[in-house]
Order: structure tokens, then sequence, then C-alpha cells
């Protein structure tokens, strides 16, 4: 059985959403022109603060560091030659703090003393709720024209799009700007050799379930002789937390607080669901990949012992390093590995979306099962205290832009946020990710955010120590589930 991308998750939080409703309520008035006056900024005449003397505005958007740098004159022209921004319109890029920590702590501080500049942000998926729920972005459902609204609405990736989504009110407060998110990376020759057909079968864009694929990655494990089957992460950070458990226990239809409209609160109001019996089996699934366990045989027809105990302490790049160097058969990753995976295996490097647990139609908690990827990426966000805010919603038109959104891709590898673009010719023709386009447009359909709120920090800390506790053998996993379910419930209290 496998999952069916047209019914993907993420095509329930779409319809969750009442940004549209909030845009059309403001109607024509929230256009370009009427920006300014809504959020007292300008004069009756449209004269803007910050007006060079030539007569146009300049735009400062805080960015990523490195792309500023490398790129900033590159991304300016295409601004106004792929995004159509008037030539009125000058945007300089301001760099951020590579640490995207730092980069948070830095933009909370300027909002919170109600600076001016930078107009506008790069900010990351992961903390973008955190700003909303503080009050400081603009309200883009009262700012942008609704023709972007709708474009937002229904061509870009729903899982993306809801982290910039108010829970309370439905408004948007965030443009997907470029979104990130895993696939499962394999050795092409490898599982053809123990006697499989990828291409006839369509791993690419088929996700299979986690049973076939653990036997496929034993069965050629032992046919091929290398080291491993399967390499991933499981370390005591927050990359468990959001991402590999997170991914694990969604796809087997588990949540940690009973679903995904639940993800983003209220903190203290939803249901902690970390003890169910999905979350408990997706981590003695994977105790089944690492030890062999088969739990009275609940999972006796499920490969196993494939898996290396060093996950317990691998990161990224740490559980990259095998499968590069050809001992691993299949490998979970960001899309960064497919790049340098291709570069050593050409042809033989394959992609396929993370295999599930149980379909979304059996999953227990709403918006969970079926294939599953954490999510990652950057919105942009408005400074609510700018003195710009009509250009600013042009630099945002702008980049919203196809041609743009395929230039971003072409020069920095930012996955554009709508699916359509993954089938266009500009993105077959980049070397190497071209190839591999289907499987990163199905693994964008069907992504899950992290939960941030307030209280995230506390509690990601917390997930990824049971979890890694549980797979480590040091407890049972429903021991361990039931020590995170006590701490999650009194971090929710406490809040």
């Amino acid at each position: 059985m496998t999952a069916n991308p047209e019914t993907s998750k993420t095509t329930k939080s779409v319809s969750r959403r009442r940004f549209i409703t909030a845009a059309g309520a403001t109607g024509a008035t929230a256009g370009l022109s009427g920006c300014a006056s809504m959020f007292g900024n300008g004069s009756d005449t449209g004269a803007q603060v910050g007006e060079s003397e030539s007569g146009g505005t300049t735009v400062v958007w805080g960015f990523d560091a490195t792309v500023a740098q490398d790129h900033a004159d590159q991304l300016r022209t295409a601004l106004h030659e792929k995004g159509g921004l008037s030539d009125d319109i000058r945007v300089e890029f301001q760099p951020g703090q590579p640490d995207s920590g730092k980069r948070r702590s830095t933009y909370n501080r300027l909002l919170s003393s109600q600076e001016t500049t930078p107009d506008m942000f790069m900010m990351d998926n992961g903390w973008v709720n955190i700003f909303i729920q503080r009050g400081q972005l603009a309200n883009l459902s009262e700012v942008l024209p609704e023709s972007a609204l709708s474009t937002i609405e229904n061509e870009y990736f729903g899982g993306f799009t809801e982290t910039a989504i108010d829970p309370a009110s439905g408004d948007l407060f965030g443009v997907p700007l470029y979104p990130d998110y895993p696939t499962m990376l394999y050795r092409k020759d490898l599982v053809e050799e123990a006697g499989y057909n990828p291409t006839e079968e369509n791993w690419a864009t088929e996700p299979m379930t986690w049973k076939r694929w653990s036997n496929i990655a034993a069965e050629a494990q032992d046919v091929s002789g290398v080291d491993y089957g399967f390499t991933t992460q499981w370390d005591i950070y927050v990359g468990t937390a959001c991402c590999t458990f997170n991914e694990v226990l969604s796809s087997w239809g588990g949540a940690y607080f009973g679903g995904r409209e639940n993800l983003f609160g209220p903190v203290g109001e939803r249901p902690v669901t970390v003890d169910s019996d999905p979350v408990v089996n997706s981590l003695n699934m994977m105790r089944k990949f690492v030890h062999g366990e088969s739990f009275g045989g609940e999972f006796s027809d499920y490969g196993g012992g494939f898996t290396p105990t060093n996950i317990l302490g691998w990161i990224e790049d740490s559980s990259l390093a095998p499968f590069i160097d050809g001992n691993a058969v299949f490998h979970r990753n960001w899309p960064y590995a497919i790049n340098q995976a291709a570069s050593e295996f050409g042809d033989d490097l394959g992609t396929m979306p993370l295999p599930y647990g149980v379909p979304e139609s059996e999953a227990q908690f709403p918006g969970t099962g079926g294939s599953t990827s954490a999510l990652g990426g950057w919105h942009i966000t408005v400074n609510p205290n700018s003195q710009k805010l009509d250009a600013v919603t042009q630099v945002i038109q702008a980049s919203m832009r196809e041609e743009f959104q395929l230039f971003l891709l072409e020069i920095e590898g930012w996955l554009p946020p709508r699916a359509s673009l993954f089938n266009s010719e500009t993105a077959a023709e980049l070397e190497p990710a071209g190839d591999y386009m289907d499987t990163l447009r199905v693994a964008g359909e069907n992504t899950m955010a992290r939960p941030v709120t307030a209280v995230w920090n506390n509690q990601s800390s917390k997930i990824a120590e049971q979890a890694n506790r549980a797979v480590g053998q040091e407890v049972s996993s429903s021991e361990a589930m039931a020590t995170l379910q006590s701490s999650l419930e009194e971090t929710e209290r406490n809040n």
C-alpha cells in the first residue's frame, strides 16, 4: 500500500486557513496603494520616508549573510528584471548572523525596540510563529493584495505556508521564500543488484511502507556486503525532536500534541499524546532497525539489524559520511546531501520520499500518517514599524514571481515554494538536482512542521533525550514516552 500524494496531509491544512477571507474583507484598499495609510506611515500624497535624492525608495531586507555577500547585485537585478520590481525601488540586503538562533535574538531585539529597519526579514519557519504570538510582525492579510494572497493559498506548499499563519486568526504573517525538507537517498546499483527495479516501481514518487522498505534495506545490505543498510540522525539534539523522530512518529499516525491542528498551540490547552500507541510503535520500529528486536512478533515481518547504533550520536554530516564513502545502502538527509552524493555516485544515486507506517486514512491523529518529511526553510516577514510599507509589498510581490523563484533555485539551490515549478525546464536542467526534482516535489507536498511555540526549546531537549534513550535500549519505548508525557505536560502547564 502506498500513500497518495494527491491526497497528502497538506491538503487538509489548506482548508483550515482563513487568510484569504481576511484579505477579502479589506478589499482593494489593502493593495499596494492602501497599505501606507493603513499602517499610518505616510502622507496623503503617498510619499514615503526613506526616499532617495532621485525620488526612489530604498528597502532594507534582513537576509542570509552568505548569499547577500556573494549575490547582492544579482539579486537586485533579478528582482527588477525577473520580478518586475519598479526601478524607483532599490533593495539593500542586510546580512543576518549565520547562526539561526543568534539571528532570531537580533530580530527580536530590533522589533522589541520598535526599530524601523530592516523593513523586512528572512525568518526561519521554525520561529516565525513565536514572533506572530508576540505581535511583532505586520499582518500580511491586511497588507498584500488579494491576488497575492490567492496565489499563496492556491499554489504554495500548504504545510510550509501554515508555519507563517496565526493559528488563532488564520491571518498570514509571512510569505514563503524557500522550503527545505529531507528525502531518502539510496544506492540504485546496490538495490538493483539485490533484484529490485526502482525505475519500474516508481520509487522516486510513490512512497512505500516502512515494512517493505526495511526488508529491501536488509536484503540489499546482505547482498552487497556494505557496512550499513541505513544511516540517519538520532543524537540528543534538536534535529531528532524537530525532524527524524517527528517524521517517524507522524508517519505512524502519531503526534506530539494530538495532531497537525495543535502544532502551534495554544500551549496549555492542547493534548499531549506522546504516550499513544502510534508513537510507541514508531520507536519500536527504530529499535527493530537498529537491534533486530521483534517485540513479541509485532515486527517479525520487518527487516532489522541493518542500522548502526552510531546513529545515537550522529547528526547530519556524521551520518552522511558513511553513505558518501560507499558504506550504506540508504540514507536520510536534507537536499544538500543530494548534491554531494550525486557527485560521488552519479546515475547510481536514487532518491525517494520517506516511507510510512500507516496511510493517512488509518492515522490516529488528524493530519498525520503517510510519507512525512520534516520541514525547514525560510519566510519573508515584515517589520510593522517600517516607514516604507508600500515599497515593501512591491518587493514581496516581485519575490513571488515564478521567474525570480527559479532564479533563486539556479544560483543558490533554494527550492521554490510552489509545486508546479519542480516540473519546469529550469528545474530539470539544474545539475545535479534536476534529476531528483520529482522526489523533492512529492516530499514538499508531505511535510510536517516542528511544533514551535514559546516553550519548544525546553520541550525539544526533553523529546530528543527520551527518543534517544528508547532507541538506545536504555528503557522500553513505552517507559520513555511515559516519562516524556509527564515532562511535556509540565511544560504545557507552566508556560
